[in-house]
């Protein structure tokens, strides 16, 4: 079968690829997106910390510093213009005794040669002063870091890139690519996608088909994160992330993080798991983040508090003949016209995701004038939380339409309203994780125990589905293979 044709095609839906996506529809071009999950934020873009990074962290001088830095001063901005819950509320790097203090200082120092805005030193009566809950003797306070919803973000970004003409297509695995002339082809399945420029920006997928586009191989690494959520009765105890003082490797370890929704983050833990994608919790790493966790935030890290678990894959690759580590690579190539490789974005990819963008729009301009499309409007609406209104603002609401009057997840006070707006979502997605992530339901604390039944059969008769053909994820994760009572 063969699929439209196409002046680009960007290959990965994620946070990179949706916002190169947006970048590019700024132009008149026709656009669309391939991704191999059913929704934008299956992968790596929905399962981090929701971190909006300051740079200190990142080497000095190199382009990932860039874009971290250049993305966490326009995120103020960009917020607003996509409907998407920020907190620039800063972030706690603290530490013990004089080993970490040390550690501290070094960081210190490198954030100011890296140019990272406000940061200071500060003793433990200041971290008091900041943070009642947090414990340390020493921190560097750096006030430009914030946290966001990283899935809500993701869907903000493809939203908009949506509604500016660009097409998405899911569960479009890429599995080969083709040179015809002054075009490509592109192999998903049984379908054949053509067009001009192809971008690379598959994420964990990136270095399978880097090679695909003759820009060469890389060795595909990852590293696996535990996380656990902890209650939103514990969110109020919280007011920003609390980090530990970096190890003798340089790496932050586990650290707290509140939500923009209230909850509370712990994790995540580290491992190297090679080019394995697992995604399992475990019981071993579910005890050591309740051991460290409660050593930066005490008192509140507890068992009864624990309200689900998850884990994250943090991919990045490295060089096929040294072995060392590749970062943040942003490729074109005489040689190879009108394709664009985008691999080895690890954190703070988050962050990082216009200014790659940018960058990537900025290599098509090198080989192709490109027009400006004077259609284009940055702004995007999200869903209208019932449970973020007032007592007048739920009242009008729900005059507007009643169905705002009828709670479907009584933990999140999601209303059916506004599941029936998710269900109808631009981008076509149809799973219940997708309802979940554009709505909050499921996401309390009897983890869709109440309202996942509600949303299964809302997806069924809002889409004329069979109730078999109603799918949690991904393909075969069927909620129902048949009728129930």
């Amino acid at each position: 079968m063969t699929g439209k044709k196409y002046d680009v095609i960007i290959i990965g839906g994620g946070v990179v690829g949706s916002a190169v996506a947006r970048e590019l529809s700024r132009y008149r071009l026709c656009i669309c997106v391939l991704e191999k999950e059913l929704d934008v934020c299956n992968g790596v873009s929905g399962r981090n910390t929701g971190l909006l990074h300051s740079g200190i962290l990142s080497g000095e001088h190199s382009l990932r510093t860039e874009c971290c830095i250049e993305g966490n001063a326009e995120f103020d901005r960009v917020a607003r213009e996509l409907d998407v819950p920020f907190k620039r509320c800063g972030k706690l790097i603290v530490g013990f005794g004089e080993r970490e203090k040390r550690s501290l200082e070094e960081l210190f120092s490198h954030g100011k040669k890296c140019g990272i805005p406000g940061i200071r030193m500060i003793g433990h009566d200041e971290i008091r002063a900041i943070e009642p809950n947090a414990d340390g003797e020493w921190a560097i306070h750096v006030p430009t870091a914030g946290i966001l919803c990283p899935y809500t973000y993701t869907i903000a970004l493809a939203e908009n890139a949506a509604r500016n003409g660009v097409h998405y297509y899911f569960d479009q695995e890429v599995t080969a690519i083709d040179r015809r002339e002054e075009s490509y082809c592109v192999h998903t399945g049984n379908t054949e996608w053509h067009s001009r420029w192809v971008i690379n920006c598959a994420g964990v997928s990136a270095c399978r088909i880097s090679p695909m586009l003759g820009f060469g191989e890389y060795i595909p690494k990852r590293v696996k994160g535990e996380y656990e959520i902890l209650d939103k009765k514990v969110g109020r105890f919280l007011s920003v992330p609390i980090y530990p003082a970096p190890g003798e490797d340089g790496d932050c370890d586990l650290h707290i993080t509140p939500t923009v929704d209230g909850n509370v983050l712990v994790g995540p833990t580290l491992e190297e798991v090679g080019e394995e994608e697992d995604y399992r919790a475990t019981r071993e790493k579910i005890d050591l983040l309740a051991r460290q966790g409660a050593r930066l935030f005490p008192n509140h890290v507890k068992r009864e508090y624990f309200i689900r678990n998850y884990v994250g894959i943090f991919p990045y690759v490295a060089d096929p003949l040294t072995g060392e580590r590749v970062d943040f690579q942003i490729q074109s190539d005489k040689r190879i016209p009108h394709a664009v490789n985008v691999v080895g974005i690890s954190t703070p990819g988050l962050t990082s995701a216009l200014p790659i963008a940018r960058r990537v729009a900025e290599k098509v301009k090198e080989q192709e004038a490109l027009t400006v499309n004077e259609r284009f409007c940055p702004v995007r609406k999200g869903i209208v939380r019932f449970a973020d209104q007032d007592d007048e603002g739920k009242r009008r609401l729900i005059r507007q339409d009643p169905d705002y009057g009828e709670i479907c997840c009584r933990c999140e006070c999601v209303t059916m309203a506004e599941i029936r707006q998710a269900v109808h979502n631009i981008l076509g997605v149809s799973t219940v994780s997708g309802i979940k992530y554009r709505t909050r339901a499921t996401m309390g604390r009897c983890q869709g125990g109440y309202c996942e039944t509600r949303i299964t059969s809302m997806i069924e008769e809002e889409l004329k589905k069979e109730v078999t053909e109603v799918l949690w994820n991904q393909k075969n994760s069927q909620m129902f293979t048949g009728r129930v009572k």
